[in-house]
């Protein structure tokens, strides 16, 4: 019994070792590291299948030695095994070139069967790298201490005309732009063709309690009316004048009343009626919007 109880053992052991059938580390460089610099390892770990490693085995990031930090790990499912990506970092300050150790750890491994869990460990190797001072240990001697410095760096001269011409060439461009927009936009006086506009800015000169001011607004649209349309235009001409003049039909109703308000006004001489059908406010807000039609058609 005690010789088939220690045969059960090897061959439990001889299956764990069995999981791990080889370890690889790898570095870009292994040479040319300065103080503070990045050094990234690979570790390819060739396993049986179905081998998980346990998370609480691998390094943790933090201080592997005086001059030496664990950044990060990451582990990897590959073809044939897992892999591992280390981040170093290193703080030697090294005064000549030599060779450091990163030093080597343990992985532990385990493999769920039906028959339970098998449990292995991968051994990661120590692994060295060259590293280089920033400096001369013992430079040569100079009896001016700022000669040791390194002149200021040169750097090309920039020409400012150019900027300075191509500002000026856009600068010329934008006045005439300017020009043609205020023409436009009748913001300095007025514009023939835009009787409307001319409008809006007499209105918002006229008081708007008195009876006056607002048969002088009303005579305002008529005019504006008149001269967009070429003649002169009463109410029974609105249906051809928004038919010739689409740009105003979403303004049909309020010439309606605008209209309904003058018939009352000059005809009835109702002003006071006229007002309410079409009070001051509404007339305001009327020009302002057949002045804005005015300028999109």
């Amino acid at each position: 019994m005690r010789f088939l109880a220690v045969l059960f053992l090897v061959l439990q052991a001889g299956a764990a070792a069995a999981q791990v059938r080889s370890v690889e580390v790898r570095v870009p460089r292994g040479f040319g590291y300065f103080l503070g610099d990045l050094l990234h390892a690979r570790v390819d770990i060739a396993l049986e299948p179905g081998t998980t490693v346990q998370q609480a085995s691998l390094p943790r990031p933090g201080p592997v030695t005086y001059w030496l930090d664990l950044r990060d790990v990451a582990v990897e499912r590959i073809a044939g095994g897992l892999r591992l990506r280390l981040t170093y970092q290193s703080f030697y300050a090294a005064l000549d070139a030599r060779r450091l150790e990163v030093p080597g750890f343990t992985v532990a491994l385990a493999d769920e069967t039906p028959g339970g869990t098998t449990t292995a460990q991968a051994e990661i190797p120590a692994w060295t790298f060259g590293v280089s001072p920033l400096r001369e240990v013992q430079p040569e001697r100079r009896d001016d201490p700022a000669d040791y410095l390194q002149p200021d760096g040169r750097t090309r001269r920039m020409d400012p005309e150019p900027a300075a011409m191509a500002a000026l060439g856009f600068a010329g461009l934008a006045l005439p732009a300017l020009a043609l927009l205020a023409w436009d936009r009748a913001w300095l006086g007025r514009r023939r063709g835009r009787p409307f506009a001319r409008a809006a800015r007499r209105l918002r000169k006229l008081p708007g309690g008195g009876e006056g001011g607002y048969r002088e607004a009303l005579r305002l649209i008529h005019r504006g009316l008149d001269e967009t349309d070429g003649r002169r235009l009463l109410a029974d001409d609105l249906p051809d004048f928004l038919d010739r003049h689409p740009a105003f039909r979403g303004e049909g109703e309020a010439l309606a009343r605008f209209f309904a308000a003058s018939r009352r006004a000059f005809f009835g001489r109702a002003v006071d009626e006229a007002r309410e059908l079409w009070p001051w406010p509404t007339l305001q807000a009327a020009v302002g919007r057949l002045a804005a039609a005015e300028r999109r058609a």
